[in-house]
């Protein structure tokens, strides 16, 4: 019997070089300009310092430690993470303060908590008692300890204690046990972010202040002092620094800037631009008025819509599935040629970058680092 021919491995060359022109970056791709970038930090860390708040922002966003260490650089607090997994890479990246900023239920989850805390400074979110006695007992029996921050239900309608009067029980609570410290309150109302009118997102921040200070003052009657408020996010920042009840914001997406975000309204205080982008290639032109590129739903997600173009030109995306977009033009003449490049902005930049296992940084035409994504995948 003849024996079977070894077959030699083929190896995935890799999507992008250092110092590749952009015109040979194989697709699909996720691309950050980094000009943009960086003066999207540099605008958001600026605003925060002139109210005299900190910024920590929300690494959920971008999963990327090589991001996160940059706004660091720059003066951020920290970071917030959302899962006590998604937590880890950033730590090993050199990371060493993070505001878990959910409630974490459950042994395994927990005992991993414990060993994020022995490496960096944490603090994590609680609305209900037997939650805090978990996260106590889990400290005290590894020897490690956590900030609790009480989450408070500001119009969010998710997770968080409903009165003030729960949050100083919780905190005196969380006061008397072992393992654990008491570290302030988070007010974070995510729904109100995407908001389209400026004006409406500026009377929802204002409603959110409001209810902070009844908690507040509320804590303040019962002896406890509140270190920190923690909250906010990029569609209401500009509003949420001048409260003077934040001492802390959110801000996650701000350095990205999704399709979503860039269709509401701004003021004149602040603004950002599109960094983040999908590079495709056209890989069907079947009529005159129709193109499709090799950007699908394994690139980009959807649930705010499909991408459009990054600059204004002639067509438009009208459909996506698995592995395609269709992209529209009135005119032949205005659609994308075959084998084109085309740079379409995702309708939420999260769930994006959690599809990919790394960003392309570009400045100018040409690729100037590739950032690993180490914290895809990771939502435990």
């Amino acid at each position: 019997m003849e024996e079977a021919t070894p077959v030699e491995a083929i190896s995935v060359p890799p999507i992008a070089r250092i110092g590749d022109p952009v015109g040979v970056v194989d697709t699909p791709s996720l691309v950050i300009d980094l000009d943009t970038f960086e003066d999207n930090l540099r605008k958001m860390q600026a605003l925060v310092e002139r109210h005299g708040v900190a910024l920590r922002p929300h690494a959920k966003a971008h999963k990327c430690p090589d991001i996160s260490l940059r706004q660091i650089a720059l003066g951020a607090q920290g970071i917030c993470c959302q899962k006590v997994s998604e937590a880890v890479p950033f730590v090993a990246a050199g990371v060493r303060d993070i505001h878990i900023s959910n409630e974490i239920v459950g042994a395994n989850k927990l005992a991993l908590l414990a060993r994020v805390a022995a490496k960096a400074k944490v603090t994590v979110c609680a609305d209900h008692p037997r939650a805090v006695e978990a996260l106590s007992a889990a400290m005290a029996e590894s020897g490690a300890c956590v900030g609790v921050v009480v989450d408070a239900d500001v119009g969010q309608k998710r997770c968080g204690v409903q009165t003030p009067e729960q949050a100083v029980a919780l905190a005196q609570l969380i006061q008397k046990l072992p393992g654990i410290t008491f570290a302030g309150l988070q007010a974070y109302h995510g729904a109100m972010q995407h908001t389209r009118c400026a004006s409406r997102r500026r009377k929802s921040s204002a409603r959110v202040a409001r209810l902070v200070r009844t908690y507040l003052r509320a804590l303040s009657s019962a002896g406890i002092e509140c270190p920190v408020v923690t909250g906010g996010g990029t569609g209401s920042a500009v509003f949420d620094v001048a409260s003077g009840v934040f001492t802390e914001i959110q801000a996650g997406s701000y350095p990205f800037m999704d399709a979503h975000y860039a269709s509401l309204e701004w003021g004149e205080e602040v603004s950002f631009g599109n960094s983040l982008y999908l590079l495709g290639t056209v890989m069907s032109t079947p009529t005159a008025e129709r193109a499709v590129a090799d950007v699908g739903l394994k690139s980009t997600s959807a649930e705010s819509g499909a991408p459009r173009p990054l600059e204004q030109v002639g067509w438009s995306c009208v459909g996506i599935s698995d592995e395609h977009t269709v992209l529209q033009a009135g005119h032949a003449r205005d659609l994308p040629t075959l084998g084109a490049q085309v740079r379409l902005v995702p309708g939420h930049c999260d769930p994006t970058f959690n599809l990919h296992d790394s960003v392309i940084a570009i400045r100018g035409q040409v690729v100037e680092a590739i950032w690993p994504i180490s914290a895809r995948g990771l939502s435990r």
